[in-house]
């Protein structure tokens, strides 16, 4: 036993350590009012990486805004047998990018950074939306045929294999490429373990029903999906467009009975960001970094996750898949985690004192809504989290593939792994999971920046190629 005891503590110390080394604040920098700028790994890499991306696209995100709406209300069309379009290949990326952390997440971003914590969150998605641009591109760019479940696939490890081994493939497989797929494995595992946890917590908050009989359903229907061969983006399909209209809807009906508190709202937001109220309390650090990596954590942007949906995609052009991968980064960050914030913020600050994580979201919605509002939340909060773990579970199949070959048989294993981990968290929180959670996208963004610099420039090529056609076709 003693033996035991001794390996899992020294496979927790190591687990803590790369966790500090990737999350942890690496660099300090002093700021007035004895406050201070932690800056992690991850954040020294995200951030220049997307104001790099953001000029080489010649600032994307406001120049072609129009477009990718123009891309995203274009008639679908699929050529390809078992291939998904451009706007399935969005809903895939909406479903696993608007969970947990549109909710609780910048409920704990807020708590923890102030008002001003969204302004950084809004910064950060902007700048993302760039990074999401070229990943989501360079899929498209480096996708190939889909023997298994038919249409095509790809993501960071084909165009990893693509930089490092060639394209003759001469090696079946690529050290970086794999570690890349590896880590997102277990990255997604560990994701599983904390839906199960935060739903059958929701519930049995808002419905006082047992945890056990929560996880079983859930479990059983996500099975049902995720064990069938091409159900998934169906079952998005339907699911994505309504939760978000309806999350949407709730949001706005909540904004206009409180209109008159909103330009005291976003005064707050503002004055907040830049420490107009923390500077002497010393906390202006604080807000910054919250939003910041709230801001990354939510919208993946740079992770590698959205271009394995991005991959699938069968569309006229590789920078649409960009364009409409840079919108899903606005869908998540400016429209989604918006509205929970104007959720907290229209409270009275007295309400929530104290509370934290799903206890003051909830208490937010039955101060907007009543006791339905409790309910609301839960039932939302279930949906966001259903949908990305049958699309984490999509992504999870190239990555499969890419290490495994083109057989069912691991393909299938892996979602029973997934199902299992998913039925453990319901049940009970093991926060040592949750870290391998955090460490897998944090490695993941590693190893795909690691790629997705040098291949940008493939990436700007294409964009430039699109600009071209479309000026050509307008007659411009």
């Amino acid at each position: 036993m003693s033996v035991i005891h001794t390996i899992s503590r020294f496979l927790m110390s190591i687990i803590n350590a790369v966790y500090n080394l990737l999350w942890g604040d690496l660099i300090t920098i002093p700021l007035p009012g004895g406050s201070y700028l932690g800056l992690s790994l991850l954040v020294l890499i995200l951030i220049p990486a997307g104001i790099y991306f953001t000029f080489r696209t010649k600032f994307l995100p406001f120049r072609l805004f129009p477009e990718m709406l123009k891309t995203a209300v274009e008639k679908r069309h699929v050529s390809q047998k078992g291939a998904i379009s451009g706007i399935q290949a969005l809903i895939v990326s909406t479903a696993t990018r608007v969970g947990m952390g549109n909710l609780v997440g910048v409920v704990a971003a807020i708590s923890a950074g102030g008002a001003g914590a969204v302004f950084w969150m809004w910064v950060i998605a902007l700048l993302g939306a760039s990074t999401a641009f070229v990943e989501a591109t360079l899929a498209q760019l480096y996708k190939e045929k889909d023997p298994l479940y038919g249409g095509y696939r790809g993501g960071p490890a084909y165009y990893i294999h693509q930089l490092f081994a060639g394209k003759k493939h001469a090696r079946r497989h690529c050290v970086i490429a794999v570690c890349f797929a590896v880590s997102a494995l277990i990255c997604w595992c560990g994701i599983s373990q904390v839906i199960g946890n935060s739903v059958s917590s929701a519930f049995e908050n808002a419905f006082h029903i047992p945890p056990i009989y929560t996880t079983i359903v859930l479990v059983v229907i996500a099975a049902f999906i995720v064990l069938r061969k091409n159900a998934t983006v169906k079952v998005l399909d339907i699911i994505v467009p309504v939760m978000a209209a309806v999350y949407f809807i709730i949001t706005l009906f909540i904004i206009i009975k409180n209109a008159g508190q909103l330009p005291a709202v976003f005064g707050r937001i503002f004055e907040e960001a830049f420490g107009l109220r923390q500077v002497a309390a010393g906390g202006i650090g604080a807000v910054i970094m919250n939003g910041a990596k709230r801001g990354l954590f939510s919208n993946e942007a740079g992770s590698g996750s959205a271009p394995c949906a991005a991959a699938a995609a069968d569309i006229s052009h590789p920078a649409k898949v960009g364009l409409l991968q840079a919108f899903g980064v606005f869908i998540d960050t400016i429209v989604i985690c918006s509205c929970t914030a104007m959720i907290m913020l229209l409270v009275p600050a007295e309400m929530t004192a104290g509370l934290t994580g799903m206890d003051l979201l909830q208490t937010a919605m039955q101060y907007h809504l009543g006791q339905p509002g409790i309910l609301l939340i839960a039932a939302i909060l279930w949906f966001f989290s259903f949908s990305t773990f049958i699309g984490i579970l999509f992504y999870a199949r190239s990555n499969v593939a890419y290490l495994f070959g083109d057989r069912w048989m691991p393909q299938t294993i892996y979602k029973i792994i997934a199902l299992i981990m998913l039925f453990i968290g319901g049940l009970a929180a093991y926060t040592f999971v949750w870290d391998l959670g955090d460490i897998g996208i944090g490695l993941m963004t590693i190893f795909n920046m690691i790629a997705i610099i040098p291949l940008a420039s493939k990436a700007i090529e294409s964009l430039k190629d699109y600009e071209k056609q479309s000026k050509k076709q307008s007659g411009i």
